[in-house]
């Protein structure tokens, strides 16, 4: 019989992550439990009144809520098969970064285990949690997110995508995939004037203000994107395409790779030579949708 207690919490996981939801959680008054693979990641944890369990058997028996914040999918399977019958009746929420279909992967382990499964993706850093600017997403059951959305909160922002479990991770790697290739660019742009012996911060004071104005373009942008409709009388791919091969040129006359941009470059000229030159250059979406185009 699953054990209707939301105080009690137990966390898998003391990584950097790990000891800041367990922190979080102490401080709100909670009764944390903590279990790490490797022991003496704990030290800082117990001065707050938090437990940690000799055996990963002890950790689970310890709370009907269960939290885990491992390294991967194979190390989650890895720690709980053993343990699947001490899980049953308690409530599993992974915060490990796994894809969507390792997560629904788990959603069922856990459905043929009666174990309430809930997923999620943190949109945040370690220092963020508990603060304003700190966001988990999650998916999966929605009455186990219902019954803790309490507590989640605690950790930040608690958005809920819906019953597909896959759908926490999906929009998590989506976002970061955003961010890294923003930040990539960032790089790419700092090491062109890098060479006429501009740092990096110098070049990032005007980055900044550039990337938040171009950025404010992005909901005209995704609206073209949902209707396919890429007319434009503004940036056309045949301007975009002479934009892109100086861009290319100025790169390689740096000594700087352009491994990164060429493969925006060669997007661009796909499009053109396929006809669309007349287009916006926001049609490159089509060929991230569906890679044969």
């Amino acid at each position: 019989m699953a054990v209707d207690d939301t105080a009690r919490v137990t966390v898998l996981g003391l990584g950097l992550m790990g000891q800041a939801l367990s922190s979080t959680l102490a401080e709100s008054g909670h009764t944390v439990t903590v279990w790490n693979r490797t022991p003496g990641k704990a030290a800082g944890l117990t001065e707050q009144g938090i437990t940690e369990a000799a055996t990963l058997g002890e950790a689970i028996a310890a709370s009907p809520l269960v939290v885990a914040v491992l390294l991967d999918h194979d190390s989650v399977h890895d720690a709980l098969d053993p343990y699947v019958e001490a899980l049953s009746g308690r409530t599993l929420i992974n915060l490990t970064s796994t894809s969507p279909n390792q997560a629904r992967e788990l959603a069922r382990w856990a459905a043929a285990n009666d174990i309430p499964y809930l997923d999620g993706g943190i949109m945040a850093s370690p220092d963020m949690i508990g603060g304003p600017d700190s966001s988990i997403l999650y998916s999966g059951a929605e009455s186990v997110y219902a019954k803790h959305r309490p507590l989640l909160e605690l950790w930040g922002e608690a958005a809920y995508f819906g019953e597909d479990p896959g759908l926490a991770s999906l929009w998590d790697f989506a976002l970061l995939s955003t961010m890294y290739l923003t930040f990539a660019a960032f790089y790419h742009g700092a090491a062109l004037v890098s060479g006429a012996g501009v740092p990096a911060a110098e070049f990032a004071t005007r980055a900044l203000p550039w990337l938040t104005g171009s950025a404010a373009t992005i909901p005209l942008q995704a609206a073209g994107m949902d209707s396919g409709d890429y007319t434009t009388d503004v940036q056309h791919l045949h301007f975009t395409k002479a934009a892109a091969d100086a861009i290319h040129q100025t790169a390689v006359e740096q000594g700087v790779n352009p491994a990164m941009f060429e493969h925006f470059k060669n997007l661009v000229d796909r499009h053109v030579a396929n006809g669309h030159g007349a287009e916006s250059f926001v049609r490159i979406f089509e060929s991230f949708k569906n890679p044969a185009q």
